[in-house]
């Protein structure tokens, strides 16, 4: 099929337009249809999506599938993916049908709500695919528009505010990008990225206003991709717009934000920074390991002192990803499997550990940790999934999260010992805070009157989470089927990373000039 990936990325944008054209809203009969309409269109997209996994060839290190044209103003539209990209492409359309079939309580205008999930998913879906510099762009800061109006419209109390954070710290951290490819065009005549990734970018050391620029262009351009990446994974300390967004957010888009829109600076650093900027990325490593590591210890301990069940797991969300940066900057084979398994797993532990919490919420109206306990009693179906994803966000053998977690661990100990040391006692502290969690609202005996009613979960719910248990469980049993994917295309980013750093010898007086 030779447009297999615009259909994919475009079809729940279509779906968007015929839900505003032609489908009436504001009633029950319409809002259903709109639910059952987006809930087609997204499932439709992860059937169509699989072709692509299908036809991935993992031996394949190069980009495959590409489709490419001009646009208006002759913007190059080209699409592609590489070993990289394609899980993310996969995790964006398997979550979505999820999403949707979880916001089916929804009652305030239904059908704007699911216009911007489609939105959405098209702009995720395309900044995994872009192949050039300015789609990417567009791709990535348009994705800014639809998530500020599921949070400021559909959130709580305080949305106005955290919608406003969520927005103004991701674009004002995406502006210094902007100037950095205009930089980069300036310099390769190119904004194709895998023509950039090919292009030696100057790395001669200079000084600016008196401070000496170690690795030189690469390390000005590392940085301002930096900003833009950091704060969106996020990185501390950028992080504070997480856990308000994830608060005030409505049930569906916290595991939106969570699995999906929190990868984009993953990838981000392992599309542009590393491979476009190796020097830079070896220049700027230790300061990514330290924020690494004191994001893990800093936010695990702010996680244990948390009341709102959704602030604790978006702290956790947190930390969780500074594993994933530690593991990318490593530079090594473990360090960069485990930073890309980690994000997928992530996916699926903190997007069902979301869900878990829009669970109660939706029968009690509060987050609060204080207002449980004892649920066991009453739920029993709700306790053993909490405690499944509870294992899996604090790593236990056997789930996904474990895998991640070692990986990464393996790659940064190969670099940076103490590093290594430090961050593991994170996975110490997410025991604590995940266990403290889930003994608070689920064990013990059913005291407080409000919760001797309560329901367990309704075979919708059940149906929410079994595709995540299965891969959670089978991801965790048997890494292969994501490792196998990845790999090629990673041995071939570390190659040329480690050439290009021999290369430019950093250690020495000159700096010698290759490609990598």
């Amino acid at each position: 099929m030779a447009s297999l990936l615009s259909i994919v990325t475009f079809l729940p944008a279509l779906a968007a337009l015929i839900l505003a054209l032609f489908l009436r809203g504001g009633d029950a009969a319409g809002d259903r249809n709109a639910k059952v309409f987006a809930l087609v269109a997204t499932g439709a997209t992860f059937v169509i999506s699989l072709f692509i996994l299908f036809q991935f060839d993992p031996a394949d290190t190069g980009f495959q599938m590409v489709e490419q044209g001009r646009w208006i103003m002759g913007l190059n539209y080209k699409m592609g993916v590489d070993g990289i990209s394609v899980l993310f492409v996969m995790l964006t359309t398997f979550m979505m049908p999820l999403t949707i079939l979880a916001s089916w309580d929804v009652k305030l205008r239904v059908k704007e709500y699911m216009i911007a999930f489609l939105l959405l998913e098209t702009l995720m879906l395309g900044v995994f695919m872009a192949l050039d510099m300015v789609l990417f762009y567009l791709f990535f800061e348009a994705g800014l528009i639809p998530m500020f109006l599921i949070i400021g419209i559909w959130g709580g109390k305080d949305r106005i505010y955290a919608s406003f954070k969520f927005f103004l710290y991701t674009f004002l951290g995406s502006l210094l990008m902007l100037v950095a490819m205009v930089a980069m065009y300036a310099d390769a005549g190119t904004t194709d990225i895998p023509t950039l990734l090919s292009h030696q970018f100057a790395f001669a050391d200079f000084e600016v206003l008196g401070v000496h620029i170690v690795g030189g262009m690469q390390t000005l351009l590392w940085l301002a991709f930096f900003a833009s990446f950091a704060v969106k994974m996020p990185m501390w300390p950028v992080h504070t717009w997480l856990p308000d967004a994830h608060v005030q957010a409505p049930t569906a888009g916290s595991v939106v934000l969570a699995a999906i829109l929190l990868k984009m600076g993953g990838y981000g650093f392992l599309r542009f920074s590393l491979p476009m900027f190796p020097v830079g990325s070896e220049v700027m490593a230790p300061l990514v390991y330290w924020m690494s590591a004191i994001a893990i210890v800093y936010t695990s301990l702010v996680a244990l002192v948390q009341e709102d069940m959704k602030k604790l797991i978006a702290y956790s969300s947190v930390a969780h990803m500074g594993f994933v940066t530690m593991g990318i900057f490593a530079a090594n084979q473990q360090g960069i499997d485990g930073a890309i398994f980690q994000m997928v797993s992530h996916g699926f532990v903190s997007g069902a550990l979301f869900l878990c919490v829009g669970v109660i919420y939706d029968r009690m109206h509060t987050r609060d940790i204080d207002a449980y306990g004892g649920l066991v009693n009453r739920m029993p179906a709700y306790a053993l999934v909490f405690l499944l994803f509870t294992m899996a966000n604090v790593g236990l053998p056997g789930t996904s999260g474990f895998v991640g977690e070692f990986l990464t661990l393996m790659g940064i100990f190969q670099v940076n010992t103490w590093v290594g040391l430090f961050a593991t006692s994170g996975v110490i502290l997410s025991a604590g805070y995940a266990l403290w969690l889930y003994r608070r609202v689920v064990m013990g005996d059913l005291i407080k009157e409000s919760l001797k009613t309560i329901q367990d979960m309704t075979p919708r719910e059940r149906w929410i989470f079994a595709p995540l248990i299965v891969m959670t469980l089978w991801l965790g049993v048997y890494p292969a089927a994501a490792l196998d994917i990845i790999g090629p295309s990673v041995e071939a980013l570390v190659s040329n990373h480690e050439t290009a750093v021999a290369a430019a010898d950093l250690g020495g007086a000159t700096v010698a000039q290759s490609n990598h």
